[in-house]
């Protein structure tokens, strides 16, 4: 029995807690997109700040639901977490690395700390970095533990595409009149690639590819719930959806971002196929109805697409030269991948040097340049990373094996849990899952993860979906 029908009460009036979960996790969706995606150190520092309420938040839950048969069973999920949070706890008290300072600069050399324990590269980088995932991880999971109504899952669902629009159309603007600086000009990008609040394009498309498969998940909701609460598909917001997942899909190629275009041709054509297949399977009852449906709809479909191309054709055909001139040099030297294949060898050889708990938390930028091989080819000088741009192996170099296996447990465990009841997933989750598998995806060739906003939404997707099928099934407990 789920908590909406544990008590008619419980379940007409929220209780504080999933109130104060809800608003929350709203705001944080509004912060962490709008502060330039987290990445600065004042938007960090905001974004951990405010997180911390999570932990409050939790309390409260905790508080209020403890005398309530079953009501807590689902903080079986945070046993990874708190592993992972003990062990990077472990390696604050072992550097691995001894500051060094001399002609007016720090230097860093290795030695110094218990082998057979985790450790760190610098433990005040490492304090900081899990301070916000834990911020940004609890806020997310107070969704799926204190949440009791699938419709106040959809409303905060429905704020976030609301706001992933609004910020596709403010930076289609301002990449269309050509502004020089986020926030048409008044603030000053580090990256020329920036689109909308955020400072890198690539951290823009996973937001996006997110929010496009949430406005999927809704179209199909209002869809099948058209016959029963509206006069028609067309009278209800199956449109507003789409319009909406339009914009967000306009947003990527003009914002550059090949690899998330790309993902983005997945979604829509696994989207366009679940759709014909719908189209098919009724065939039989009305076919003439069916075929004329299908043809309008593809025909759409493809106008769509050329409407997308049409507004960012400069862009778009620029972007596309430049990736012609890049393979073509690519394969040249006889390697497709390019500097990224030496940059993964150098950051496996990082990772293999310490394969069990690795270098510690954020010690990718301060350890790397001892494995990088990479020079320019203009001064001699060393190529500088920050990140390994595959955020898998970024993750083994610096949380081992041990921590990445229990950072994936986190989000394994709850899917594993709900395999035991049987029926099948609605839709709206389905599509929410698929678009958090599309961003692991692209985290194997760039660094989504390093981006705070990213992390949160991914988080935020992710339990919205397990909490949707559990309450779908009637189902409140691991």
């Amino acid at each position: 029995m789920t908590d909406d029908h544990f008590s008619p009460i419980l379940a007409s009036k929220p209780r504080l807690a999933e109130r104060l979960a809800l608003w929350h996790a709203a705001s944080m969706v509004v912060i962490s997109t709008w502060a330039l995606g987290g990445n600065s150190d004042w938007a960090c520092t905001l974004l951990s700040a405010w997180g911390s309420l999570g932990g409050l938040v939790l309390l409260r839950g905790l508080f209020e639901r403890w005398r309530q048969p079953g009501a807590c069973r689902r903080l079986f999920w945070l046993w990874p977490w708190a592993a992972f949070n003990f062990v990077v706890l472990l390696s604050l008290a072992n550097p691995n690395l001894r500051a060094i300072t001399g002609y007016g600069a720090t230097g860093f050399i290795p030695g110094g700390e218990r082998l057979w324990l985790p450790s760190c590269a610098r433990p005040d980088q490492a304090a900081q970095a899990l301070w916000l995932f834990d911020g940004l991880f609890l806020t997310a999971f107070n969704v799926a533990f204190l949440v009791r109504r699938r419709a106040a899952l959809r409303s905060l669902l429905q704020l976030a595409g609301g706001n992933a629009t609004v910020l596709a159309i403010f930076g289609s603007l301002q990449k269309l009149t050509g502004s020089e600086g986020v926030f048409f000009g008044a603030i000053s990008s580090p990256n020329p690639t920036f689109f909308a609040s955020f400072i890198y394009h690539n951290h823009w498309g996973p937001v996006a590819l997110l929010s496009v498969a949430a406005c999927l998940g809704f179209a199909w909701y209002y869809a099948e719930d058209a016959l029963q609460s509206y006069r028609d598909v067309w009278h209800s917001p199956v449109a507003m959806w789409l319009l909406a997942a339009l914009f967000l899909a306009a947003a990527i190629p003009l914002s550059t971002s090949r690899s998330c275009t790309l993902l983005l041709l997945v979604l829509l054509a696994g989207a366009w196929l679940h759709w014909s297949w719908k189209r098919i399977h009724h065939a039989a009852r009305r076919p003439r109805r069916t075929l004329a449906i299908w043809c309008g709809g593809s025909l759409l479909a493809a106008g769509t697409v050329s409407l997308v191309y049409w507004l960012g054709q400069p862009i778009i055909e620029a972007r596309v030269e430049t990736t012609r001139e890049q393979m073509a040099a690519a394969q040249s030297r006889g390697n497709l991948l390019g500097a990224r294949s030496q940059l993964y060898q150098d950051t496996w050889r990082m990772a293999q040097e310490k394969p069990w708990f690795g270098w510690g938390m954020a010690s990718y930028p301060t350890v790397f340049s001892r494995y990088n091989t990479q020079t320019s080819p203009v001064d001699r000088l060393p190529v500088v990373y920050v990140d390994a741009h595959n955020d898998w192996l970024q993750s083994l170099a610096e949380h081992g094996a041990i921590g990445t296996a229990l950072l994936a447990l986190i989000g394994l465990l709850p899917l594993w849990t709900l395999r035991r009841y049987p029926g099948t997933w609605s839709l709206l989750p389905r599509y929410l899952l698929g678009g958090c598998l599309l961003v692991l995806l692209y985290a194997v060739v760039e660094f989504p993860f390093g981006c705070p906003a990213i992390v949160y939404l991914w988080w935020l997707c992710f339990f919205v979906a397990v909490r949707y099928r559990q309450l779908t099934i009637g189902c409140d407990s691991p």
